[in-house]
């Protein structure tokens, strides 16, 4: 008969055990509900400390959570990397190495129940924050942001000075919490960059701010650069006071032709995606080639766009505003019409089509004086409304 082997069930029925567990259920009812016999939930609850602590969520999305530690465990089951973990996690690797280094099991184990039971414990301890407590340590940390050091050197400063004394010491971690909550008087001045809290840390972590398959601008075709053909545009968003209102704004950089693009209802990336289609959708197939955009994240429905639109669209390289320099010098010529710092909101879609037709007629000397309207219609068969 082939051996029973409790641990080799999928990780979502201990999942679930577990939860039933903190829910308040009995070991023998929590197995019943996932279909497993009470000594096999009672061999997983003795693997997991013999112990379960009430959790309440996690205080901070900086800690991991359950469903965090499970993903690390499987991770590990599958001999992954710390670092394909972390990508799966959602974390830095850094913050995986640290969870298996202080949470698996004396046995070298990793537990994700045994070690969330552990986090959890550790969490609930009652101590009150070293420097509050500290008079003297909070005074001579003080004494030292006075003099413009920063938190890592007084923390390397009190290790030197105090290195025989703990209640004297602390990390800069420390000091940076103290710091932003208060703890050592008013927070203007005290870091010399003048931050009065604290800035997301993500290392290791892909930026959420990416636009995910990009195609950059560097496999644009060649016919591109030639401006000989017209069809390939550039285009970018004009911001009103505040950020509160914006237009977007397009240009053929054969023919300097404009568009541009209204924007009532905000410049997120759908309602950019819907303007962009529906704006353009009367201009001939034969010029919606390619469009070059910012890595501006109103753009992020690029797909849809190109499948709405016909337009191959390609990125910018970041802070690289002279690889679309016609549409640059463009919206330098609208800011004659929308000054910076006021409200773009006011101007309706049908001021934004006077304000393109004007210089859509204006001559051009780089066209040798047509204007963009007319260069546009040597290209066409038909002729575009200008």
């Amino acid at each position: 008969m082939t051996k029973y082997a409790p641990n080799k069930l999928p990780t979502t029925v201990k999942k679930r055990y577990f939860e039933l567990l903190r829910e308040g259920h009995k070991g023998a009812a929590a197995a019943r509900v996932v279909g497993v016999s009470t000594s096999c939930g009672s061999l997983w609850f003795i693997d997991a400390g013999s112990m379960i602590v009430p959790d309440h969520g996690p205080i901070s999305p900086r800690f991991l959570t359950q469903d965090d530690r499970i993903a690390i465990a499987d991770g590990l089951q599958t001999q992954q990397s710390a670092k394909e973990i972390a990508a799966s996690v959602g974390t830095s690797f850094q913050t995986v190495y640290r969870e298996i280094k202080r949470n698996s099991k004396p046995d070298g184990r990793y537990n994700p129940w045994w070690a969330h039971n552990q986090a959890l414990l550790r969490r609930q301890r009652p101590k009150e924050e070293k420097i509050r407590a500290g008079a003297e340590l909070r005074t001579l940390i003080r004494e030292k942001l006075t003099e413009k050091w920063s938190p890592p050197q007084i923390a390397r400063f009190l290790a030197r000075a105090h290195a025989g004394d703990p209640a004297m010491r602390a990390c800069s971690e420390t000091i940076y919490r103290a710091l932003f909550a208060g703890l050592l008087g008013r927070k203007p001045g005290k870091l010399r960059t003048g931050r009065t809290r604290r800035k997301k840390q993500r290392r290791g972590v892909p930026s959420p701010n990416k636009i995910k398959n990009m195609t950059l601008i560097h496999q644009r075709p060649a016919e591109v650069n030639d401006r000989k053909i017209p069809g390939h545009w550039e285009g970018d968003l004009i911001i009103g006071r505040g950020q509160g209102s914006a237009i977007g704004t397009l240009v053929e950089r054969t023919t300097r032709y404009v568009q541009l693009i209204h924007l009532p209802h905000g410049w997120k990336a759908p309602q950019v995606r819907n303007a962009i289609a529906a704006q353009t959708a009367h201009l001939p197939s034969q010029i919606r080639k390619t469009l070059t955009w910012d890595q501006g994240r109103e753009l992020t429905l690029h797909q849809d766009i190109e499948t709405l639109t016909g337009f191959r669209i390609y990125f910018c390289d970041p802070h690289s505003p002279w690889q679309r320099g016609t549409n640059e010098n463009t919206n330098g010529l609208l800011r004659q019409y929308f000054p910076k710092g006021t409200d773009l909101s006011v101007h309706t879609a049908r001021d934004l089509r006077d304000v393109a037709r004007e210089l859509n007629r204006r001559p051009r000397l780089v066209l040798g004086d047509k204007t963009p309207a007319e260069a546009m219609k040597e290209w066409l068969t038909q002729p575009l409304t200008c």
